[in-house]
């Protein structure tokens, strides 16, 4: 099992949403990461700094699996739109 790990730049834009579903629904995404690599909608990222993004409706959670120390490292929590990437 992984451990999570939230960058403080991730957990303040985490802390910006008002929306209690989309918290929680982003939470429980989260905390499924746990059991890495059985994990739904996730996404290898290509030319990025961060190597997975995890979707939670239009929400996008960035992050970085560290196989050797079993890390999950959350990056960023963005809104999709046109920017995200």
């Amino acid at each position: 099992m992984y451990e999570i790990e939230w960058q403080p730049k991730a957990y303040r834009q985490l802390k910006k949403i008002k929306e209690r579903e989309t918290l929680a629904a982003i939470k429980d995404a989260v905390c499924d990461l746990a059991h890495w690599p059985q994990c739904r909608n996730v996404k290898a990222m290509k030319k990025h700094a961060s190597g997975y993004r995890l979707r939670v409706g239009k929400w996008r959670i960035l992050f970085e699996a560290q196989d050797r120390i079993q890390i999950i490292v959350i990056q960023e929590v963005k809104k999709r739109d046109e920017q995200t990437y």
